[in-house]
Parts: structure tokens; C-alpha cells; sequence
């Protein structure tokens, strides 16, 4: 199993950093928003005298608690639909463990979240990718090509809405499969439109089709607490979900405290989280599509933007950034697009940038990578 493209640049940023070079991290979905004060407050009050196993399907008060929350999105479940995960990651690993046989396949668009790939071939598994377009948007291609893959070995298709690593938002008109749906829905609280949050656990008549993966890490910037949801009504599911639940014992104790709490934070916490990020992308958008040669669609969710590079290759261009570009004292660490394809070649001229930092940040980096790119010798315009 390959490296990450992301991976394997994080040693030239370590490398930079111990020369004295300041790098703007625009290659993960970190959030730097703070997280919860009731989160906090949480761990910092915890009261018990034992850090017991929590239940293998996770506590159920919060697994109750939760059904209020998705209440509010109109996802009408029970706490027996939802087991608590090791993160969003765990949910998608043991999604595909329960569902997909060795040699079974799921159909994915491309670019995708790059460890999707890495989950498939834990189950022995196989990705078949669909191609979607920066000039498009990211646009999904219409349902006649997804049938061209679909073959008697297809069991699933999977979606990221709001997508990583694009922002391309999903619409209800693009969900009409009857096959096991793999929904990850964790950027759910960031979408732009003004539209209406379409789920799959909306779509009428495949509700035991569905399997919607969820997480906290990004809607309360609680990366580090590995706090997941896997929840479907297809009982059949929950079962052999459960069997890797229990064999792993249980999801994180102290996480799940701090999840629960995060529930009680006040509305304006969400509402202020979103406007900021709101602000963040315009900064973004504007100020990529103002350097001679860039190009970004506007993302309609997420905190991320897949932009087109005037470059010979970003694998060069990004690792170059970090190990013999500075510019006065700052370079940029950007996630080359190339690990988010599994189409040899695409994404060849695109990177990933997660749009993470506060404005004057993501304002000077935007400035150090125009300058970046009139230094790079492999510039092709």
C-alpha cells in the first residue's frame, strides 16, 4: 500500500521548519477554531475514579443524545441505529468489512478522500472510480456512467457530501442507486448554498441500502478525540459491524465524554464556526483565482478547494515548496491532488488546500505561493 503523497512531504516540512522556515499548513483538514468550552470543561471535570471499556457499541447516552441532534437535520433514527466508532476512519473500515466479500467492488468519484482506497483493500475489496472535472466543478457525470461500471461483482457506492478533497456539494437529484449507499456526511454543518442538507438517510425506499458515516472531528474541531458514528437501520449490518466493535473492545472512553458534552454547546458556537468559514473561502477562492494561472472552483461545502496549478507536476512542485523555496522565511505545505486520484496521471497539475488558518494567514500564503510559482522552475505558463 503506497505512501500518501501527503506522507511523504511531511518529513520536508520537518526538514523546513528546523532550518527556520515558517510553513503555512495548507495540507490537512485540521480545524484551528476552537473546540467546545463544554467539551472542555468535560474532560477537565471528569469525576469517575475508573477509565473503564465503554459498551463496544459506545455509551448509550450519548448514542441517545445523538438522535436529538440528527433530529434537527430531519434523520429520524433510534440509539440502536448508530455504533459509536474509532473516529469517521473506523466507521468507513468497518462499513466495508461488513458489506463487501473479497473481490466485491464499490464505485467511487474521483478525487476521493485518499484512505477510502486504503479501507477497500483492508476488505479485499476494489475501488472503480468515476471521473469528475475541475472544469466541471467536480459535478457528478450522470447516472448513465455510473452504470457502465456496475457489474454483477458491484455492491456499493460510495459519496462524500460535502465532498472531501473538493467541497463539491451532493444534490438529492444525484442519489438514486439501489445498492449499498456509503454516505460520509462528516462536513455536514458546512455547506454554503442556502439549500436544504439533502442526506441519504433521506432518500425514501433505500433506507436499508444506507450506511451514513459521521464524525465529530471536524463540526467541533476535536480531531485528537477519535470519536466516530457508523449509522444504518439495516439491522443485518449492525450485527457484523458489531463483531469488529467487539473485537476491537471499545471506542475511546474519554473521547466520547467530550463528544457528549460538545452536544451542549451554544447555537452561536456552530453559527459563528460556519460564518468564519464562510469568510475563509472567499478569502481563499478569490485570492487563488487572482494569481496568473491558478484556477479554483468555488466550493459549495467543506473547508477545502482542489485548485489547478500552472505546474509541470504538484508531487514535484509541493515537495519542491518545502525543500528549496522560502520566501522571506515562509514556504507553503499543500496536498498534491495526485493522493486523492486512483486514475494514473489526473491530478497531475492540482493540489488539495484545506482552508484551516485564520484570513491573514491564508492572505500571506496565498502571497508566498504566487511567489512560489514565478520561482518554480517546472511553471508551464
Amino acid at each position: 500500500m503506497p505512501a500518501s503523497p501527503i506522507r511523504k512531504l511531511a518529513p520536508l516540512a520537518d526538514a523546513a521548519k528546523q532550518r527556520g522556515i515558517h510553513v503555512f499548513h495548507l495540507n490537512i483538514g485540521q480545524p484551528d477554531l476552537p473546540t467546545p468550552q463544554a467539551a472542555i470543561d468535560a474532560i477537565r471535570n471528569i469525576d469517575r475514579k475508573v477509565l473503564e471499556y465503554s459498551p463496544s457499541a459506545g455509551y448509550r447516552s450519548y448514542r441517545e443524545k445523538l438522535v436529538g441532534y440528527y433530529e434537527k437535520f430531519n434523520i429520524n433514527l433510534t440509539a440502536d441505529d448508530i455504533i459509536i466508532t474509532t473516529g469517521g476512519s473506523e466507521a468507513v473500515l468497518f462499513s466495508f468489512m461488513s458489506c463487501l466479500n473479497p473481490g466485491d467492488e464499490i464505485i467511487v468519484p474521483e478525487p476521493a478522500y485518499a484512505n477510502y482506497m486504503a479501507f477497500a483493500i483492508s476488505a479485499g475489496a476494489k475501488i472503480r472510480t468515476i471521473a469528475t472535472t475541475i472544469e466541471e466543478g467536480f459535478s457528478l457525470p450522470k447516472v448513465e456512467k455510473f452504470e457502465e461500471l456496475i457489474n454483477e461483482r458491484t455492491k456499493g457506492i460510495l459519496i462524500c457530501n460535502p465532498n472531501n478533497p473538493t467541497g463539491y456539494l451532493y444534490t438529492r437529484r444525484e442519489k438514486k442507486y439501489d445498492l449499498f449507499l456509503f454516505s460520509d456526511e462528516v462536513y455536514r454543518e458546512f455547506i454554503y448554498t442556502g439549500s436544504p442538507y439533502i442526506s441519504a438517510c433521506h432518500l425514501e425506499g433505500i433506507e436499508n441500502n444506507v450506511v451514513l458515516i459521521d464524525s465529530v472531528s471536524k463540526r467541533y474541531s476535536e480531531c485528537g478525540i477519535r470519536i466516530g458514528a457508523l449509522i444504518t437501520k439495516n439491522k443485518e449490518v449492525r450485527d457484523a459491524v458489531m463483531k469488529f466493535c467487539q473485537a476491537r473492545l471499545s471506542p475511546p472512553l474519554i473521547g466520547q465524554i467530550a463528544a457528549e458534552a460538545s452536544l451542549d454547546a451554544p447555537e452561536e458556537y456552530s453559527r459563528e464556526t460556519y460564518d468564519e468559514y464562510v469568510e475563509r473561502r472567499k478569502c481563499l477562492i478569490d485570492g487563488l483565482n487572482r494569481i496568473p494561472g491558478v484556477y479554483s472552483p468555488i466550493p459549495m461545502g467543506a473547508f477545502y478547494t482542489v485548485a489547478k496549478l500552472p505546474v509541470d507536476d504538484s508531487d514535484k512542485f509541493c515537495a519542491w515548496c518545502l525543500s528549496e523555496f522560502e520566501y522571506e522565511g515562509q514556504t507553503v505545505f499543500m496536498a498534491p491532488a495526485s493522493g486523492f486520484y486512483t486514475t494514473p496521471g489526473s491530478g497531475k497539475n492540482e493540489v488539495r488546500i484545506a482552508y484551516v488558518l485564520k484570513k491573514e494567514d491564508l492572505t500571506r500564503a496565498l502571497f508566498v505561493l504566487q511567489k512560489a510559482l514565478e520561482a518554480y522552475p517546472g511553471r508551464t505558463e
